[in-house]
């Protein structure tokens, strides 16, 4: 290196060094060290002890983490299908050149700007059980509603229902998509008589193969990690832990019950779940998705 390409290599340091240390310090140092206190036997005010494998030989015989467990993939299998297929439904028709587009495109994104505490404060009102919004819309149609939040078998219902309020961000994404997808098809599918059903799924879905995937990939990350909807509306999970998913367990864990080597070694766990369901999406899909400059 010359010595202008020296200083050049001093100067870029030291403009990207606050990233760097923040990079070392507050994610590379934290991943590290939970990896370290998942085999020990840790509560934040002593020093940790290393007990090995034991923290996750106890997830095998622990029935709330198996109860955690089926939560959360509960709600995954029901609220992703359902969030990427409502997404696309509402993207498609606000696609359509109708008058007041871009008031309904508002409209449906505004709820996924709304921070998750308000949401669920709200939220908490719909589904009072004695007092809510939605019974009383229901009554209207002589249908006595359920007690949303109190009864067992409606708490993981709730949550997805509250959850497909906020899909505005992959809507945004599939309109994009959508805007992409060249009129020409559209046309050319139009003079050989398809239907809107036949170009919807021969045209349409192909060309934005990839956002689905997209979509599809963040969807099982994000739908795998649910917790402040949950945690602020359930609390500890709801009656008889019907609504205790995965990541809240963690944190009771974590800072509830100071077992923090515990609740790293779910940490772990989870993340090699999320990786093998994204493994296993991306392997699925790889004949599914089309690729316009392939």
């Amino acid at each position: 290196m010359t010595r202008g390409e020296r200083r050049n290599l001093r100067v870029g340091l030291a403009f990207i060094s606050p990233w760097i240390i923040g990079f070392l310090a507050f994610t590379l140092y934290p991943v590290c060290a939970s990896v370290y206190y998942s085999f020990c036997d840790y509560d934040v005010l002593t020093k940790p002890i290393w007990v090995g494998a034991l923290n996750y030989r106890d997830m095998f015989t622990d029935s709330v983490f198996w109860k955690s467990l089926y939560n959360t993939f509960y709600f995954a299998a029901v609220s992703l299908p359902l969030s990427l297929i409502i997404s696309l439904l509402v993207a498609v028709l606000l696609n359509q050149s109708v008058r007041g587009r871009s008031a309904f495109r508002a409209i449906y994104f505004l709820p996924s700007l709304i921070p998750a505490v308000a949401s669920s404060m709200v939220w908490l009102w719909i589904l009072n059980g004695n007092f809510s919004l939605l019974n009383h819309a229901l009554a209207w149609f002589h249908i006595k509603g359920p007690q949303w939040l109190a009864d067992p078998a409606w708490t993981k219902p709730s949550i997805i229902l509250m959850s497909l309020w906020g899909c505005g961000n992959t809507v945004v994404i599939y309109l994009a998509a959508l805007q992409d997808v060249p009129r020409s098809l559209y046309e050319s599918a139009e003079i050989d008589g398809a239907s809107a059903w036949v170009k919807f799924r021969h045209v349409t879905v192909p060309m934005i193969s990839p956002v689905i995937y997209f979509n599809l990939i963040m969807g099982i990350i994000g739908s795998l990690q649910v917790f402040a909807q949950a945690y602020i509306m359930l609390g500890g999970g709801g009656p008889n832990r019907s609504a205790l998913f995965y990541a809240v367990y963690l944190y009771q864990n974590a800072f509830e019950y100071r077992q923090m080597g515990y609740a790293c070694a779910m940490a772990w766990v989870l993340f090699v779940i999320i990786l093998a369901l994204t493994w296993i999406a991306t392997r699925s899909t790889r004949k599914l998705i089309f690729y316009a400059g392939e």
